[in-house]
């Protein structure tokens, strides 16, 4: 069953908004800039719940023969057996798992490193996960989820990234993300317009980009399967291992920093991603905390509330289509419409005072 049947079943769900921002339009000189807005997302402050819902199902109607898997038939399977989700997480991921978990009674672990904020800790321990902070970089935290999911009889990993032998959850989490484009179709629709021409989404382990990816490159800007329309993806300056990746021509781990960006702070892209984004993407770039704080301030003023990940597509909009050139390359119109993919509210990431 398509993912947004799916999230059409669970309480609460409505498309987020898709908000129009005419003074940004006019900041960089194209004819409509819309924001994907993803501050609430069936009772979270982050889209990451499309993808952990959609999965979550689709590998528990597995082990319990479910064919269409509901919230009320998950509940039945899960109240008569053992089962423990296991997630890693820079802080959004990791509690959509554990709030599915409590929706359908079954228990959750979740692990994070040390420097995610305060707020993403609380709010993972709030919804009755089992939390456990592990020293290290994203990755490392990935590999001691995993790693204790296979020692457990009952566990379900449910990762948002991949690697050898792991790929089926991974790519159920990339189908539960693409009720977002599939909602931002209907809305662009239901505002007269096509496909947009330009695309720019946020990558932390890639898994949301390959979603955007693979929706815009079989739909095409002209709505008939063409290859058409500009996808650009951003990532933190201290946390750019698709940039490095790209440069490299081939999958590299980078070293990751601090950053305000805390959602995308991965230093490996995703086994399944990355042919991808290597194929589809046309161009990627890096945008530093101070240009993704300001984007937070610029969209709060316009109306759109946006935390640092979300915001830093304005941040890379803005970086590209003020240079040279660049707009003229991609053949980029007067009248282009630009789709901004705001993944996160305020909530999910609060920027730090520092850099309010």
């Amino acid at each position: 069953m398509p993912a947004i049947d799916f999230h059409r079943t669970l309480p609460g769900y409505a498309p987020t908004p898709l908000r129009d921002v005419p003074s940004l339009a006019t900041e960089l000189r194209v004819g409509r800039v819309l924001v994907k807005e993803e501050a609430s997302r069936l009772g979270l402050p982050a889209f990451k719940v499309l993808g952990a819902s959609y999965a979550i199902a689709r590998a528990l109607g597995e082990r319990f023969g479910l064919t269409a898997p509901t919230l009320d038939t998950l509940r039945d399977a899960v109240s008569g057996s053992a089962v423990r989700l296991y997630a890693a997480t820079d802080g959004n991921h990791g509690r959509a798992v554990a709030h599915v978990a409590a929706l359908i009674g079954a228990d959750a672990t979740v692990y994070y490193p040390p420097d995610i904020t305060e707020a993403a800790k609380k709010a993972i321990a709030a919804e009755g996960a089992e939390p456990v902070e592990v020293d290290g970089e994203y990755d490392d935290v990935v590999a001691r989820a995993a790693a204790d999911a296979a020692a457990d009889p009952s566990a379900v990993l449910v990762q948002d990234t991949s690697w050898t032998g792991y790929t089926d959850i991974p790519q159920w989490i990339v189908d539960g993300y693409a009720t977002l484009c599939v909602e931002a179709d209907q809305q662009l629709g239901a505002m007269g317009l096509g496909a947009p021409d330009l695309v720019v989404v946020p990558v932390g382990v890639g898994s949301f980009a390959q979603a955007v990816v693979s929706h815009y490159r079989a739909l095409g800007a002209d709505g008939e399967g063409a290859d058409g329309g500009t996808l650009l993806a951003v990532e933190p300056d201290r946390a750019a291992g698709l940039v490095a990746s790209l440069r490299a021509g081939r999958p590299v781990t980078v070293p990751t920093g601090e950053t305000i960006m805390t959602g995308l702070r991965c230093g490996t892209v995703s086994a399944l991603a990355w042919p991808v984004l290597r194929d589809g993407l046309d161009g990627a770039v890096t945008v530093s905390d101070d240009q993704a704080a300001a984007a937070v301030d610029d969209l709060a003023r316009h109306g759109v509330d946006a935390g640092p990940c979300g915001a830093a597509t304005l941040a890379a909009a803005r970086l590209v289509l003020g240079q040279p050139g660049w707009r003229e390359a991609i053949g980029l119109r007067p009248d282009a419409v630009v789709l901004l993919l705001s993944t996160e509210g305020r909530a999910a990431n609060p920027v730090p005072q520092d850099r309010v």
